[in-house]
């Protein structure tokens, strides 16, 4: 690879990873701005509920069009994609940014989630196409850390930009983002040759899986787990989303065209690396969630307090994603996904045992989570033929999406059902009929029952986070080793 070259490349895929980071971002932004938002949209605060949707929306585009957007990169090519994704994404902006309803609202950000979302994984099979196999870990490193760093960067970006000129501001800027990252795209990869077979790509497939994945986003994700594990709607709608899975396991199996041909996957390493994928995404939002439950009850902090307690696992996600790629580039996949699920486990382990004071351990946590993205992106696409690296990686940044909307179901709901369990005993002290000094004394016992229930409650959600690591770590021996090459094989892969 020639300097030049080398330079282009690095570039290319830094346009790509800055525009991965900005999808990232907006999926993180509204944290810091929702109550603005609904206030404009003359939505009461006490029903923040019917809010929902501008979160379920993004989810919704952001997991259901990868599968099909990643196929159509490795047919059509990366290039055309990321335009056509950058293109959609400011176009979602615009509808966000000019909505004066609800609805509207929920449009453009399920748009921006679809464009958003689909930027990962092409970016992702971009990195393949651009390195060898040896180099790539690192490059998904990069990619990565772009990816986590939209955690911590979102909040923060949504608040100062609209602390500046207002909450459509932070969809307005988007726009100059996307024509920039487009203009770097173009000036930095070659012009796409047309690739093999590309008139034969499966929609039928494609819009199958698509609505699987959109009717398990909106079945899984509940905004009142107190009262259940799954909404009133999920139960039907998880179910028609397995039946649609059926359905797609069929057309898969008897279709000419497939959405993902099974010709050349390994297909035990690359299932290993989705499981742990799931694994990874349903301990990360877990951690999302309880860490700010904790804040808020255990620990009494208020939401600033809480998001300020979250940093120390959410810093740690990026330069856990930097660390773990360098590693896969010179020891293999297998090796650091292993060890850092290890290190995530006995991470969570600590902080069940040290709750509320849980800082050093969610630290920990967060990068040896952050150590696994690379190996495991890079897994799927060592398993799999280099023109189906697009759906691989989709299928990756699918599972952990999935894992993230079980975990949260899941774990979250059980672990508030153990605590409701645990008080339900709990005579709440009342001020009438008895002396001060009694009352005070009842009180105080009161406090101290609920609060070591809280604590109780929190220490086995992070020891089941624990556990899910564990299993993930046992998981992850059977995704490859060590890679065995010449050093001309550090030279760049044909681009794509």
């Amino acid at each position: 690879m020639t300097p030049p070259e080398a330079g282009r490349r690095r570039l290319a895929i830094g346009a790509a990873g800055a525009a991965v980071l900005l999808g990232s971002i907006d999926a993180y932004v509204l944290v810091s701005v929702l109550v603005d938002m609904i206030g404009e949209l003359r939505i009461p605060v006490n029903h923040l509920e019917r809010a929902t949707p501008l979160v379920t929306g993004y989810l919704l585009g952001y997991t259901a069009g990868m599968p099909l957007l990643g196929r159509l990169s490795d047919r059509l090519g990366r290039k055309p994609i990321i335009y056509a994704c950058l293109a959609a994404f400011a176009a979602g902006s615009v509808v966000s940014a000019t909505a004066t309803a609800l609805w509207p609202l929920v449009a453009g950000r399920a748009l921006q989630g679809l464009a958003g979302g689909a930027l990962l994984p092409v970016t992702m099979a971009l990195a393949a196409d651009l390195f060898a196999a040896r180099r790539r870990p690192a490059v998904l490193g990069w990619v990565g850390a772009a990816q986590e760093l939209g955690a911590v960067l979102g909040p923060l970006f949504g608040a100062g930009v609209a602390a500046l000129v207002g909450w459509r501001g932070i969809f307005w800027i988007n726009l100059p983002l996307a024509l920039l990252a487009a203009l770097a795209i173009h000036y930095a990869l070659p012009k796409t040759e047309a690739r093999r077979d590309t008139a034969r790509i499966d929609w039928t497939g494609g819009l199958l899986i698509a609505v699987a994945l959109g009717l398990f986003t909106v079945g899984l994700y509940n905004p009142d787990p107190e009262a259940a594990v799954l909404p009133s709607w999920g139960l039907p709608t998880v179910l028609a989303g397995v039946a649609v899975l059926v359905v797609f396991g069929f057309q898969q199996r008897f279709s000419t065209t497939r959405l993902l041909d099974s010709a050349g996957v390994a297909w035990r390493p690359f299932a290993a690396g989705l499981a742990a994928s799931l694994a990874a995404g349903a301990v990360l939002m877990v951690t999302l969630v309880d860490v700010q439950l904790l804040a808020q009850t255990l620990r009494g902090l208020d939401s600033t307090g809480g998001a300020l307690l979250l940093l120390w696992f959410l810093v740690g996600l990026p330069v856990g994603a930097l660390i773990g790629g360098f590693a896969a580039s010179r020891l293999g996949e297998r090796l650091p996904a292993v060890i850092g699920f290890a290190l995530a486990a006995a991470a969570f382990s600590w902080i069940g045992a040290t709750v509320p004071d849980i800082e050093p351990g969610l630290a920990l946590a967060g990068a040896a989570l952050g150590a696994t993205i690379a190996p495991l992106s890079s897994a799927a696409l060592r398993t799999t033929p280099e023109d189906s690296h697009g759906t691989a990686s989709a299928a990756v940044v699918v599972a952990r999406m999935m894992g993230m909307l079980i975990g949260v179901a899941a774990l979250t709901s059980w672990s508030l059902h153990r605590f409701q369990n645990a008080t339900a005993d709990l005579d709440t002290p009342l001020p009438f009929g008895i002396p001060e000094a009694e009352y005070l004394a009842l009180q105080a016992d009161y406090l101290k029952a609920f609060n070591a229930a809280l604590a109780t409650q929190y220490a086995e959600v992070f020891t089941a986070a624990a556990c899910i690591c564990a299993a993930a770590a046992l998981v992850s021996l059977l995704i490859p080793g060590r890679v065995r090459a010449r050093r001309s094989s550090l030279d760049g892969a044909s681009p794509g």
